[in-house]
């Protein structure tokens, strides 16, 4: 199997007008309100009630103005630090999978890429890998189905992929786990790692994170799911981590791309999960030593994978932090048809009703 084609901004004959839109909007995001974010620069809240930095929220806006979806693609869409990098192994191995011919499974294209690009690289982000260096690039000759990722909020998403029918998969996880993961990855980004959690989980419980807040950006795309539940799957790390092959194959079967009899007799299915397990994943030497571009800045590919677990939060969280986070969960979802449920994934996860 080729290689994807690249969605990463190239220069074209319209870069002088591309650079003027990105300048309008870059002035204009400088307008909103900030606060500090505990990085070098702050968050600046969006009219739509949810914040981010400046660079990446003008790269939403102008995905918002040049974004087209099609029928045919499939998006990703998810809080940062949810499993993100883990969904978009599994989708792309889901979708572009071969079975490997007459080499087997082991000869797979799909989890050859995996072993040789970072997921990211495969499935890009709309707003920190395509719509970023000031370009706007033209995706309109990309064959089908498109594979795309996105952390905007369901407020401030392109309107065309809503109106398209598109296939969006949403993954959410417990907020604490989801805290704690997203700390870490920010606190590596710090010139001076704050090596505590507090500052942060007061932010995130007062809504101000990374496209926060949590509650509201769960719920919008829950909220949609139930309106159209054919065109947005409702995923939780939490259940895929409790059981990946099951979670795939419904997976798989929204998208499209079931599994035969006769592939779940060859064990595709079984390969694929064990491919993009966290240990297949972090061990391949791309992701060990590898680099990535995320809005315009190299990061370490290895810097997405630290643990992969469900429940860690315990060993950074006090007791009082769980609680407010429970009880501002359990505010906010209420009425909504999400709740935890303590049979399932040991009493965090939010479970549908």
């Amino acid at each position: 199997m080729a290689s994807p084609p690249s969605l990463l901004p190239s220069a074209g004959e319209d870069d002088e007008s591309q650079r003027e839109v990105y300048e309008q909007l870059r002035q204009l995001v400088s307008t909103y309100p900030t606060v500090p974010s505990g990085l070098d620069t702050p968050y600046y809240r969006h009219p739509d009630g949810w914040y981010t930095f400046l660079p990446a929220m003008v790269s939403v806006m102008v995905a918002q103005r040049h974004f087209t979806a099609r029928d045919t693609d499939i998006i990703i869409a998810t809080f940062p630090k949810c499993g993100t990098t883990w969904l978009k192994a599994l989708l792309f191995a889901t979708v572009h999978r071969d079975g490997g011919g007459a080499g087997g499974v082991e000869d797979d294209a799909a989890l050859a890429q995996l072993r040789a690009r970072n997921p990211h690289q495969l499935v890009p982000f709309l707003e920190i890998q395509v719509y970023v260096r000031d370009r706007a690039p033209d995706l309109s000759s990309l064959p089908a189905p498109r594979l795309l990722a996105t952390h905007i909020p369901r407020p401030s998403l392109p309107a065309s992929v809503a109106i398209s029918g598109c296939k969006v998969v949403y993954m959410c996880r417990d907020p604490k786990d989801c805290l704690v993961s997203l700390w870490h990855f920010l606190d590596a980004q710090r010139p001076e790692p704050r090596g505590d959690v507090g500052e942060d989980f007061r932010l995130f419980c007062d809504g101000v994170s990374l496209v926060g807040p949590y509650w509201d950006h769960v719920l919008a795309y829950w909220r949609w799911h139930v309106e159209r539940p054919g065109q947005v799957l409702f995923m939780t790390y939490e259940e895929l981590s409790g059981d990946t092959l099951g979670q795939l194959r419904r997976l798989a079967e929204f998208v499209g791309r079931p599994f035969t009899g006769e592939e779940r007799a060859a064990r595709v299915d079984e390969a694929i999960v064990k491919a993009c397990s966290f240990e297949g994943l972090a061990g391949a030497e791309v992701n060990r030593s590898g680099t990535i571009e995320l809005m315009e800045e190299p990061m370490r590919n290895a810097e997405f994978f630290r643990r992969g677990v469900v429940g860690d939060w315990p060993n950074y969280l006090s007791p009082e932090m769980a609680t407010r986070i429970d009880k501002i969960t359990e505010s906010k979802f209420r009425g909504s048809g999400l709740k935890e449920n303590p049979r399932r994934c040991a009493g965090i996860l939010l479970n549908v009703l």
